[in-house]
């Protein structure tokens, strides 16, 4: 009996260890994700949001054509890299849930440094630096999910 417990024990061990170094890294739409009622209202409008090489600072000129305002300030690069729980939980919405973590953390240190706006920001999961204006990268594990963001704060005219 003792010999089958630790048996069972054993293969459970074995089991969710390799079930917990699932590591995907997926491609998820960046406006899915900040769609969402939540998103909307933790991020509300007061900092702006450009992904990879997306115009920013657009404004109309006085005959309606497309012009770019003038940045302000430039307050340096940010970097996040957040975390969250994926158990019994899809991959999509855990990395949908993790990214809106890391985008109120590129909000708060946005804020905090006195910009208005986050340009530039890329996807750097492991260290592998990706720009998309439509699509975030997340690697999806068993357990844990992650997102790592990097943007330019600055202050838009």
């Amino acid at each position: 009996m003792k010999k089958i417990f630790i048996l069972a024990l054993s293969s459970l061990a074995l089991i969710s260890s390799i079930a917990s170094a699932r590591d995907d890294v997926g491609s998820y739409s960046i406006a899915d994700a900040l769609s969402t009622e939540t998103a909307k209202k933790k991020l509300g409008t007061d900092v702006q949001f450009y992904f990879g090489e997306q115009a920013y600072g657009e404004t109309l000129n006085k005959f309606g054509e497309q012009a770019y305002g003038e940045t302000l300030n430039k307050f340096g690069e940010l970097k996040t890299n957040k975390k969250t729980n994926a158990f019994n939980k899809s991959d999509q919405e855990a990395c949908q849930w993790v990214f809106l973590s890391a985008m109120i953390a590129l909000k708060k240190s946005a804020k905090k440094q006195g910009g208005n706006a986050v340009v530039n920001i890329k996807s750097n999961y492991k260290n592998n630096l990706t720009s998309s204006e439509e699509t975030f990268q997340c690697g999806a594990g068993a357990m844990i999910a992650g997102v790592a963001l990097t943007g330019e704060v600055v202050t838009l005219k």
